[in-house]
């Protein structure tokens, strides 16, 4: 193998991938990179056995095709530090030694050979369709946030993704629960669409959710029982899905909290983020005073003191308490795109549902605290 390639664009490429790779791991061929040169372009591949992520860009010189595997983790270190447009010049001098030079700096890197790395099968069984990426990727922040870290509940360590209908329309839906707080956002499909439902592992939402960032075209996705995959750019991710059955998410939603809080986004965000400020890991209660147009704030860390906050706001029933925990609020203020923040209530002791003005197929619900 050998080769010219752009220094940023190889760097764009390898960062895309570099997020896959397991830091330590008992398998050294898993901490490589498949790097593979044929046809003016190359192929970079990552993978961790669960979730395998390829993408092929054009070279501006190929000499000589080939494969091998190196250390992604010394590769992206060099790139990252040559010079920006500069030439990377890629010549395997043997099945264990690949040599980089750019201008003056020459690497001499060791490599596994090709044949040893482990690839999954590419071809997904069942027809694809397409998203926008950016509504995709308002799917999967607007539903990260309640992603269970319990690890004896592998179940709910994902989003939930499946196909729902509501009269005549279809919605590609996403779910995610700790149990404590539960996150949903729905985007219209094809009413014709074929999704199997399945979990996404939490690793393959930030790995994909980051891909998203950087595009602007339409994602492909397609499905099995076992395995996902989209088609991102000039990507391809293709992730295991966690097996388990999701929970019946639907019998938690509330369906008669008919007590209606109204505040504006920004000063409700802002004042959980200072009366927060006492509270050192922000797990302290945040109890919620509310009144027909003012809302008490406060947090009492017995550690630290006092915070206290009031504002305006608009309720539609006799005055309440009820107490959350303050940092799933934070989360789910900073995923509302309203100027406004619509609490939907029961009473002191029963689950929120909370809402965006601005997007009718979201939601979360959060259950209260006792302080």
């Amino acid at each position: 193998m050998e080769i010219t390639i752009d220094r940023d664009t190889l760097l764009n490429t390898l960062s895309n991938a570099y997020g896959i790779i397991e830091k330590k791991t008992t398998l050294p061929i898993l901490s490589n990179v498949l790097i593979e040169a044929k046809e003016k372009k190359i192929r970079i591949t990552a993978t961790d056995l669960d979730i395998i992520y390829s993408e092929e860009i054009p070279i501006n010189e190929l000499k000589k095709e080939g494969s091998t595997t190196t250390s992604a983790n010394i590769l992206y270190d060099i790139l990252r530090k040559l010079e920006a447009n500069a030439k990377v010049e890629l010549s395997l001098q043997s099945p264990n030694k690949l040599k980089l030079t750019s201008g003056n700096s020459k690497f001499n890197l060791l490599c596994i050979p090709a044949d040893n790395y482990p690839l999954s099968d590419e071809d997904i069984q069942q027809k694809s369709f397409e998203v926008s990426s950016n509504k995709l990727l308002k799917l999967l922040n607007k539903t990260k946030i309640s992603i269970s870290n319990d690890e004896t509940r592998h179940y709910l360590n994902g989003i939930y993704l499946h196909k729902i209908n509501n009269k005549n329309l279809s919605f590609l839906c996403a779910v995610a629960t700790d149990s404590h707080r539960l996150s949903s956002s729905s985007l219209e499909i094809d009413p014709n669409t074929q999704i199997e439902s399945i979990i996404l592992p939490k690793k393959a939402i930030f790995q994909l959710i980051s891909l998203l960032e950087k595009n602007v075209n339409n994602v492909k996705i397609s499905n099995n029982k076992s395995k996902i995959k989209f088609e991102v750019g000039n990507g391809i991710l293709i992730s295991k899905v966690i097996d388990g059955r999701f929970p019946d998410y639907t019998k938690v939603v509330p369906t008669d909290n008919n007590k209606t809080l109204k505040i504006k986004l920004n000063e409700f965000k802002n004042s959980i983020e200072r009366v927060t400020t006492v509270s050192a890991d922000r797990k302290e209660g945040l109890k919620m005073m509310i009144s027909k147009d003012a809302l008490q704030l406060s947090v009492n860390s017995p550690n630290s003191g006092e915070g206290i906050e009031n504002l305006k706001s608009n309720f539609d029933s006799e005055s309440m308490n009820i107490s959350f925990n303050s940092r799933y609020l934070s989360d789910i203020t900073s995923q509302i795109e309203s100027d406004f923040i619509v609490i939907n209530l029961k009473d002191s002791g029963s689950p929120a549902l909370i809402k965006d003005l601005s997007d009718s197929n979201s939601f979360h619900v959060v259950m209260p605290m006792k302080i």
